[in-house]
């Protein structure tokens, strides 16, 4: 390593976040940026130690002490070749990934001071893109077309690879634009879409297509979209898989888990009741410049705001309603609150902790209770006014499985003129598929990672690539 006494003599520094006074009245991204000589300090902190379990935790498996050594030397090019070897989009983990590199880091087991692995990524291929590292590359074609159905990560990620590997890649989507769930519910104060449109530029000068408005059909799902209100699906161009299996050499399905979890209790069809991305995605639409009805519009400016669901869609959620002005925010939790600090008994090192974790939406002012189970939503002349809950108590099952829950007090309501579900979505059901169709990412998997739709994006790449030359 290019400084072997890095850990010893350099503390961690983080780049931080802009004030909070400053941030929550924009919609700008709230990470800052070291300088490149501290950031270089920052990489020199990445040790020898022999057996790297960040490269072993990170599903793309990136070789985080060979770029960090390149970077701590200067050799900014070298630090972007090693880096975009494993990462297609580092401009995209380097945002939004929670690095579970940085739990499985060997100075996280020591003192709780990762080297800054995702900082160091975001640095490097932003500094590529200044110096003009990142170029087109056009392969020699094969002779063979592939399509991918969904352009979020994963579709990314399989439509570059196989793109590489000289197969003329057709990209489809039913949304207007590229990007997923990163364009469309991943809030700009956290991935500023210009940053996804700069890649997709590049992409398009690598001759991968994008076909957009196109939607893969029969869709019938059990349980309501996600993005049901957004209106953007009722002109598309509708196609099957056995339409594309028969026009492609191979077709790979893409599309994520667009079922969002439900809460079917008394007054869900309450006026004021919003899945979460139903906001965060025409918020994110607004600043796009689309318009919306005052009927339309999910906004929380001057509402108490309750966000039913503890993970990260819900922080987003939070910081969403501080940046259109909400009242109040309160933030509840079915499930236990967990450890409140940097070890996980249950999950120990190298493996991600699951511990408490207070993001800046958070910071930012949010009420948050852990527990509590939500009965019935309240409301008058047909608008939501407020949430029945209850206090529980999770309790082993006698008969083995998941744990009961038990009341722990008397109900009680949390007031309320907005409540997004933020629960999660649901997996979808696998279905039978044509020889040459394969499926990737969250559609494959279940929600996930940006960072493991990426990964499962190569390897099913890698797959199809075995399968077409065979």
């Amino acid at each position: 390593m290019g400084n072997p006494r890095g850990f010893l003599e350099v503390d961690r520094k983080e780049a931080g976040y802009r004030p909070i006074h400053d941030r929550i009245h924009d919609f700008g991204e709230v990470e800052q940026t070291l300088n490149s000589r501290d950031r270089q300090l920052q990489a020199g902190r990445c040790m020898d130690c022999g057996v790297p379990f960040c490269h072993w935790a990170c599903p793309l498996h990136n070789k985080m002490p060979e770029w960090n050594d390149a970077l701590y030397k200067g050799d900014w090019k070298l630090a972007y070749e090693l880096l975009s070897e494993t990462n297609d989009f580092p401009e995209f983990t380097g945002r939004v990934c929670p690095a579970l590199c940085e739990k499985a880091c060997v100075l996280n087991l020591m003192e709780h001071k990762p080297t800054t692995i995702r900082e160091n990524e975001a640095a490097i291929i932003e500094h590529a893109y200044n110096e003009d590292f990142v170029r087109p590359h056009i392969p020699t074609r094969n002779g063979k077309k592939v399509a991918v159905v969904g352009a979020g990560p994963a579709g990314l990620s399989v439509a570059t690879q196989l793109n590489q590997k000289g197969y003329e890649v057709t990209v489809m989507d039913a949304r207007e634009d590229a990007g997923g769930l990163l364009r469309f519910g991943i809030p700009n104060f956290k991935l500023n879409k210009a940053i996804i449109d700069r890649k997709i530029g590049i992409l398009q000068q690598e001759d991968i297509k994008f076909e957009f408005g196109v939607m893969l059909v029969p869709v019938n799902p059990t349980e309501p979209l996600c993005i049901q209100n957004d209106n953007t699906l009722e002109n598309t161009k509708k196609t099957t898989i056995e339409q594309l299996s028969k026009q492609f050499d191979a077709v790979i399905i893409c599309t994520g888990t667009p079922q969002a979890r439900d809460l079917k209790i008394p007054g869900r069809e309450l006026k004021g009741v919003y899945f979460a991305l139903e906001m965060l995605s025409q918020q994110n639409r607004v600043l796009m410049g689309e318009e919306f009805t005052k009927d339309q519009l999910v906004n929380a400016k001057g509402k108490d705001v309750l966000v039913i669901g503890g993970g990260d869609t819900g922080s987003d959620c939070i910081g969403t309603a501080h940046r259109q002005g909400s009242k109040s925010v309160t933030q509840i939790e079915i499930m236990p609150k967990p450890v409140d600090g940097p070890d996980d008994p249950k999950n120990p090192w190298p493996n991600w902790p699951r511990t408490l974790k207070t993001s800046f939406a958070h910071e930012e002012g949010c009420i948050r209770r852990w527990n509590i189970n939500s009965l019935e939503f309240l409301g008058k002349n047909g608008k939501v006014t407020g949430v029945k809950v209850q206090k529980i108590a999770w309790e082993p099952n006698p008969n083995g499985g998941r744990p009961l829950i038990k009341p722990a007090k008397a109900p009680e309501i949390i007031k309320a003129d907005l409540v997004l579900l933020a629960m999660g979505f649901l997996r979808p059901q696998p279905m039978e598929y044509p020889q040459n169709v394969f499926v990737a990412g969250d559609a494959a998997n279940g929600a996930s990672l940006v960072v493991r739709a990426l990964a499962s994006g190569r390897q099913v790449a890698a797959t199809v690539d075995n399968y077409l030359r065979k």
